[in-house]
């Protein structure tokens, strides 16, 4: 039988363990605080942002939010995130993505501080993650590896299947499960890949970030791995009050197969925001010093 692993629950430890530090924080005359950039009104990026901010006031921390208009010039977005840097009542500053396609996406995450990188997009971080030298973690890579640990997986010396490249997911993921702490064997599968099925079955660690519902099927994965399913996917469903449903990348077939495996919702999505508010209260404790 599969035993589902509760992000939910883990997540809310990781909360509290964070509300703790906040109030240490405070004692000393530190709030952490994290600037909330917004542009445009996109409906998924309006919840992920509330999401996000109603975490940080539940951990004791306060928000910056900062709503600008869908035309907003990419000057003045720069320009603003220059402030932001200066700003030491700022610890972190997070740009929600995806941008309106007239503001360049690289030039936004290279004007963030790396020193308030939380959510770890700039070069210099990526870079730090890469070498292991200290720095921010990314938060969904950095929340799979708490699920694992929290749930006693074997990682070192496990075969880890990565499907998906993306800069948020998919490369970091498999950059970190190399690093020696980890010492993971990884395949990374993408859209290029040839004969997916056959690299999937030999996962001892099956991780889907490919944005796809269902991608992953059964006769996809071997009897008794781990799977970790990171998609978020809307689905029309005229059952549903809202008309849809969230789904992840992994077909039902494909998680009966598995030892463990996260649900969607529920999984691995609470894990992100949790990683991103320990960022922000270990941005807000090196500015001590």
């Amino acid at each position: 039988m599969s035993i589902i692993m509760d992000g939910k629950l883990l997540s809310q430890k990781i909360h509290k363990s964070v509300k703790e530090r906040s109030i240490i924080l405070k004692e000393k005359g530190i709030i952490p605080c994290l600037a909330v950039i917004l542009v445009g009104e996109d409906p998924a990026s309006l919840s992920y942002v509330k999401s996000k901010e109603k975490a940080l006031e539940n951990a004791g921390m306060q928000s910056r939010d900062i709503r600008l208009s869908f035309d907003t010039d990419e000057n003045a977005l720069l320009s603003i995130i220059t402030d932001l840097n200066n700003d030491k009542k700022i610890h972190g500053i997070l740009v929600q993505l995806p941008l309106p396609k007239h503001i360049n996406e690289e030039k936004v995450i290279q004007a963030v501080s790396p020193e308030k990188d939380v959510d770890c997009f700039h070069p210099v971080s990526v870079g730090n993650m890469i070498l292991g030298k200290p720095g921010f973690l990314p938060c969904t890579p950095s929340g799979i590896l708490m699920l694992l640990r929290e749930y006693n997986i074997p990682v070192s010396g496990a075969h880890a299947v990565v499907i998906g490249r993306s800069n948020i997911v998919g490369k970091p993921m498999a950059n970190l499960l190399l690093r020696k702490e980890f010492n993971a064997t990884v395949t990374l599968c993408h859209t290029g890949t040839k004969n997916m099925e056959g690299h999937t079955r030999q996962a001892d660690i099956l991780i889907a970030a490919a944005g796809i519902p269902a991608f992953v099927k059964g006769d996809m994965v071997r009897e008794g791995a781990v799977i970790i399913d990171v998609g978020i996917n809307r689905v029309s469903d005229p059952y549903t009050k809202k008309g849809y449903r969230i789904c992840g990348d992994i077909a039902p077939d494909a998680a009966e197969k598995a030892s463990f495996f996260t649900p969607v919702p529920g999984g691995v999505g609470p894990m992100t925001i949790a990683m991103l508010l320990k960022n922000v209260a270990d941005a807000a404790g090196m500015s001590i010093s």
